[in-house]
């Protein structure tokens, strides 16, 4: 007598009957691999993916070249998944498009989560803002190391003179994921409150972005990112 076919219920199956905010990281990502390899399905390959990178955020990150060199992955499977990131980030690029009001730091906190995403060093941003606190751009000011961005006060408003800003949001990522200001934070913080007040371009705060969290110095607190 034949026994019945099992029907494998994997991550396609899954997305079909559930939606993909219901999948791990591994079933989205088995998805745009597609196929694994001899003794490795796709979903197999993506789990040892992301525990050789060390998760989704440093996969995020990492060079084309070095995700293909990845055994079973190559060049053609690398360039599909640095493909999917970009999207990702192209689409979260719209949250900050130019004429999008900014409503309170929680929304300025996503943008540089998002903007930031994966990065390994700290990233330095000022968010330019008219007179109406609609978005003007975002400029990344400075890129520094794990621990820290140098940034000077004529750097940051040399952009918000040069693209006619009326207010800015100043902000940077913390890699660590831990979003507590740093004593250097603090001094590059009244460094630029005081060149605000002699030039005349509000700055509204300074915010650290954490991995699920950050600070705002507006108020002295931490927030979750989403809320």
């Amino acid at each position: 007598m034949t026994e019945p076919r099992t029907t494998r219920y994997g991550p396609r199956e899954r997305i079909l009957s559930v939606g993909e905010k219901r999948l791990s990281d591994a079933e989205c990502l088995a998805l745009i691999l597609r196929t694994g390899r001899r003794g490795e399905n796709a979903e197999q390959m993506a789990q040892r993916l992301l525990r050789h990178f060390g998760g989704l955020d440093a996969l995020a990150a990492a060079e084309v070249r070095e995700m293909s060199a990845t055994p079973g992955l190559g060049p053609a499977r690398a360039a599909a998944v640095a493909a999917a990131f970009g999207l990702a980030r192209r689409l979260t690029e719209t949250r900050y498009r130019p004429g999008v009001p900014v409503r309170d730091g929680r929304a300025v906190a996503r943008m540089v989560h998002s903007a930031a995403f994966g990065a390994r060093q700290e990233q330095f941003f000022a968010l330019l803002l008219d007179s109406r606190h609609r978005v003007l751009g975002l400029r990344v000011i400075s890129t520094g190391t794990l621990v820290g961005a140098p940034v000077h006060p004529r750097e940051v408003f040399a952009a918000a003179i040069r693209d006619g800003a009326a207010a800015i949001v100043v902000a940077h990522n913390h890699p660590s994921g831990d979003p507590q200001p740093s004593d250097d934070d603090r001094a590059v913080t009244e460094r630029l409150r005081a060149a605000s007040e002699l030039i005349g371009i509000r700055m509204l705060d300074h915010i650290v972005v954490g991995k699920d969290r950050f600070y705002s110095f507006a108020d002295g607190q931490e927030h979750a990112l989403e809320g």
